[in-house]
């Protein structure tokens, strides 16, 4: 990065952050900054250096100075096809040297881990699952479940097994199975006790296999959300943070966790956190989710309304962001909307209920009755 020698020093600090960084992403092999560093300021074509490194994909960029004024720019390149995957640039002022690269830092971790994801996912979808190795099938996996779907959370969900039973000692495929089966509860396609079960099986298998796998501590705090440990869970999710700390996922549900329990300050500085690590995640409908959970038990219930509505707009066969968009309209005395948006959420979830909630929505104690009595004013019943 840079052909300035006056900005090599800014260049080799940024480049040595972001290789740091996405050397944390466990789905990733980074090459170390010497051996990177020995292309900086050549004109190489990037095919010639993922042969030569033995990469799939290249970031490149450069510094630019104008007066007092800084310009990155910084690309991903699948080097096998020449397609720029992703591309973006940051500004700011010389004297923000070191707030600049650490906030570049961040923005190219966060926006690389789900273009790489989505890529590698395209590339193993051309290929049958049975010539897929561990890695393309926990990848092609995670491509199909971000899609957020239930034919293709099925799908995801049938691949893990798959590839947990072919691999029995790769932990990514527990970890990764046992997140997505979680999920499928959570999104409404597969809401059962076993599932539960048998993700804290396979996320407790994932943590013996690497402890160091944040996806592992993800998963083991999502079945401590579901069962109403907060300290627990709390705890498993600053682990995985501790792990990755641009993993917006393990960011927001911490907030989730915090907001469920009433703590809506906390939870939203969590939340809000997520978002901006990952402005395009297609988890965006429950990040916002989460803030109108956090809004609505500090009865900020216009504010949760917003948020509500957004993550219906967002994934509308989500249930959960049906329920508290519900909640908040009716706290928020929009009695008609709210009963109109109820009876829009009975068409996709016919068996909801207040006693359906009280099972299967984690929700503390005092949070629960404050959220059931919002469902109760919009007309739902036992």
């Amino acid at each position: 990065m840079s052909g300035d020698s006056e900005q090599e020093y800014f260049a080799d600090g940024v480049t040595e952050d972001i290789v740091t960084a996405l050397s944390k992403l466990r789905w990733l092999f980074v090459i170390a900054r010497n051996s990177s560093f020995a292309y900086r300021g050549k004109t190489v074509d990037v095919n010639r250096i993922a042969r030569e490194l033995g990469v799939r994909y290249i970031l490149e960029g450069s510094v630019r100075r104008g007066g007092s004024r800084l310009r990155i720019t910084a690309q991903l390149i699948d080097a096998e096809t020449g397609i720029h995957i992703w591309a973006d640039h940051y500004d700011g002022e010389v004297t923000d040297v070191f707030d600049l690269q650490d906030e570049i830092t961040r923005k190219v971790v966060a926006a690389i881990e789900p273009r790489m994801l989505e890529a590698e996912g395209v590339r193993s979808r051309n290929r049958s699952s049975n010539n897929l190795d561990a890695w393309d099938m926990v990848i092609h996996a995670n491509s199909l479940l971000w899609r957020l779907t239930k034919t293709d959370g099925e799908a995801a969900i049938a691949l893990l097994k798959k590839a947990v039973e072919r691999h029995p000692d790769y932990g990514p495929a527990h970890s990764m199975l046992a997140f997505a089966l979680l999920m499928s509860g959570y999104l409404g396609w597969d809401l059962k006790e076993p599932q539960t079960k048998r993700a804290f099986h396979l996320a407790t298998r994932a943590a013996e296999l690497d402890n160091t796998d944040p996806w592992a501590h993800l998963a083991l705090g999502y079945v401590a959300l579901t069962m109403r440990r907060t300290e627990e869970a709390v705890e498993e999710f600053q682990r995985a943070i501790d792990l990755n700390p641009n993993f917006a996922t393990a960011h927001d549900y911490l907030g989730d966790t915090l907001s469920l329990d009433g703590q809506s300050d906390r939870a939203i500085t969590y939340a809000e956190q997520a978002i901006r690590m990952s402005p395009q995640d297609p988890q965006n409908a429950i990040f916002n989710m989460s803030l109108a959970t956090a809004h609505y038990l500090a009865g900020r219930y216009s504010d949760a309304a917003a948020y509500g509505r957004k993550a219906v707009q967002q994934r509308y066969g989500m249930t959960g962001g049906h329920r508290i968009y519900i909640a908040s309209l009716a706290q928020a005395g929009r009695t008609e909307e709210a009963r109109a948006a109820l009876e829009q959420l009975k068409q996709i979830q016919p068996d909801i209920s207040i006693s359906w909630i009280r099972t299967y929505v984690p929700y503390t104690p005092g949070p629960m009755e404050h959220f059931l009595d919002g469902m109760r004013k919009a007309g739902l019943r036992d």
